[in-house]
């Protein structure tokens, strides 16, 4: 599964047909009509409530793709960089966070010769130290 381009609705359906759930369950697990849902799986970006929704019947986190693209896709934040005190309250982004998930799908690009190490760094700005652990820890 690439990261960079999300369909929800596409990954939705995908997963609705894996798991053969009838459009009636669907329909009524949400509370709403079946034009509703065939339409959700039409869009490339859906309401955040409608995605907990479908992520509690599937079963499936699909923020999860959002996280990993965000860990994939961002730039790398700025060592050393000032923080403005009154945003304290506010979470930072931590960029250093990597899944296991995204761990497996960035090695396995390695192993399958889609990417070289290099490309790996400089794509998703992926420490090379940190990449290193990653090929010591897994073979």
């Amino acid at each position: 599964m690439l990261y960079k381009n999300i369909h929800i609705g596409k990954y939705i359906k995908e997963m609705v047909e894996s798991k053969e759930i009838s459009l009636e369950r669907i329909c009524n697990f949400l509370g709403k009509d079946e034009d509703f849902v065939e339409d959700t799986y039409k869009k490339p970006s859906l309401d955040t409530d409608i995605l907990l929704r479908f992520s509690k019947l599937l079963e499936f986190d699909f923020f999860r793709l959002y996280t990993s693209h965000l860990i994939l896709y961002s730039p790398p934040s700025s060592v050393g960089r000032k923080t403005d005190k009154k945003n304290d309250s506010i979470p930072q982004f931590r960029k250093n966070i990597y899944t296991q998930e995204i761990k497996d799908f960035i090695l396995g690009r390695i192993e399958s010769g889609e990417m070289t190490q290099a490309d790996v760094i400089k794509e998703y700005s992926i420490p090379k130290s940190t990449l290193h652990r990653w090929i010591l820890k897994k073979s």
